[in-house]
């Protein structure tokens, strides 16, 4: 997405590229240069000192609800965009960019090494953000993209390399780029209690009901039903949970 609106600013000036690169960075030069003091000064530092440093400097530039524990080497941008509630903890490696509307991270949740959630929305999608309830757990190397908004509730689990991506590009005019044709931009949410398994991917659009399971591998481009296993590509129902098939052998492979 980012390329249609780079490629309009190939002749800009250099003062123009620098107000552009720090308007995409945070909310104001100001907030700019505060929040890269801060990573300077306290994002590097390892060990529980690092984060009581952070989990005490760090509310200068983002909320928190109590504690939160952010480890070392965590790149975060709109840092004035996001929410940490108590408990939470960001792992290392994780890049979090929260413009405009925000990233919310609940009370509990884990947000495991090497994952993005990534707003990034430039076009002013009025419904764009993350939301993630409590006790949830993003997965390593899961992203999440939130330009048509993405909202994940209670005691939800993405598996390492799951993709959650609420855009989509318009491709149906064959005498035009598609970078020209704009976005699509529903969003998708998650109810409480879902597992996604590794490597699979939500589409824009999609609604996953609550207590359902996502088969690793899975591309899920409809909605899916509560309670319900589906995988494959495209995904479908499987089974449902009702209770009556416990055995390990009806386990959906991690």
């Amino acid at each position: 997405m980012e390329s249609a609106e780079s490629g309009s600013r190939k002749g800009a000036s250099g003062p123009e590229q620098v107000r552009l690169y720090i308007s995409r960075q945070a909310a104001s030069p100001g907030r700019y240069l505060l929040e890269e003091l801060l990573y300077f000064t306290a994002g590097w530092v390892p060990t529980v000192v690092g984060i009581g440093l952070r989990a005490v400097l760090y509310r200068l530039i983002l909320k928190m609800d109590g504690w939160a524990a952010i480890e070392r080497g965590v790149r975060l941008r709109y840092a004035s965009g996001i929410r940490l509630g108590h408990g939470a903890f960001i792992d290392e490696g994780v890049y979090i960019h929260a413009m405009p509307n925000g990233v919310e991270i609940g009370v509990g949740t884990i947000v495991m090494h090497g994952a993005v959630l990534h707003v990034y929305n430039f076009r002013d999608i009025p419904h764009s953000g993350i939301r993630i309830g409590r006790d949830s757990l993003v997965g390593e190397y899961s992203v999440i993209r939130g330009q048509g908004g993405v909202t994940i509730g209670d005691r939800v689990y993405t598996s390492p390399f799951s993709q959650l991506i609420a855009v989509d590009h318009n491709f149906g005019d064959p005498d035009r780029p598609f970078v020209e044709q704009g976005i699509t931009a529903r969003g998708i949410v998650v109810e409480d209690d879902v597992w996604i398994g590794s490597g699979a991917i939500v589409t824009d659009g999609v609604r996953i009901g609550k207590g359902s399971v996502i088969a690793a591998g899975a591309v899920v481009t409809t909605e899916v039903p509560p309670h319900t296993v589906v995988g494959g590509v495209p995904a479908r129902v499987l089974r449902e949970i009702d209770g009556t098939q416990r055995r390990p052998a009806d386990s959906v492979v991690y």
